[in-house]
């Protein structure tokens, strides 16, 4: 089990990055939120999960060990694969994403695109009793930093779109955020994100 990589980021995309380990270049797939926080040619380090299929081996990146502790707990509820989950943790954070689950909050859970009402019962249901166990000691290792104002719209355009959002769709979240990157210019990526992705779900 790879549980952590640490090295240099040689290459970066809107859901993925290359982190040079050992002379090695690691294939990491990566939130949105994980990627905006990377930088092309410095230094990083990723809690990771290894995801076995039958025909893959696909390792996936997170910004905590929390996150990455979460994604694995709702890869074990019914119906949920790792696009979903990455889906979760794009929308939510984890206290949000923790705290939904434990109060059974399906308003805030079906704000996930691709969760629906019975998606978000039998996540509760298979769940709720294991939630409250993942992450309590952790805390991210590092928050996105702030972006240039020129930068940020690219980016989240391109995470939305690596989530399965329509060109059209990620254009029209951007539009609806612009006005909280006008209000606070320091907002991180990550934090548009979310915002992008939270109005794409009351459409």
């Amino acid at each position: 089990m790879i549980a952590r990589l640490t090295g240099e980021v040689v290459q970066l995309g809107a859901t993925s990055a290359v982190i040079e380990v050992g002379g090695v270049g690691m294939l990491v797939q990566c939130g949105p939120n994980t990627t905006a926080a990377l930088r092309l040619g410095q230094p990083a380090t990723l809690a990771t999960s290894l995801v076995v299929r039958e025909d893959s081996l696909t390792l996936y990146g997170f910004g905590s060990p929390e996150e990455r502790d979460l994604f694995e707990l709702l890869l074990t509820a019914s119906g949920v694969g790792p696009k979903l989950a990455q889906a979760a943790l794009a929308v939510l954070s984890p206290d949000d994403l923790r705290t939904a689950i434990a109060t059974e909050n399906l308003v805030t859970l079906t704000a996930v695109p691709g969760i629906g009402r019975k998606g978000a019962q039998r996540i509760v249901i298979e769940l709720k009793d294991k939630i409250n166990t993942v992450g309590l000691a952790e805390r991210p290792a590092a928050a996105a930093a702030p972006t240039a104002p020129a930068a940020w719209r690219e980016q989240v355009s391109q995470g939305l779109q690596g989530l399965g959002w329509s060109a059209r769709d990620a254009e029209a979240a951007c539009e609806n955020v612009e006005p909280l990157v006008a209000e606070d210019p320091d907002l991180g990526v990550a934090e548009i994100m979310r915002a992008a992705l939270k109005s794409l779900a009351k459409r």
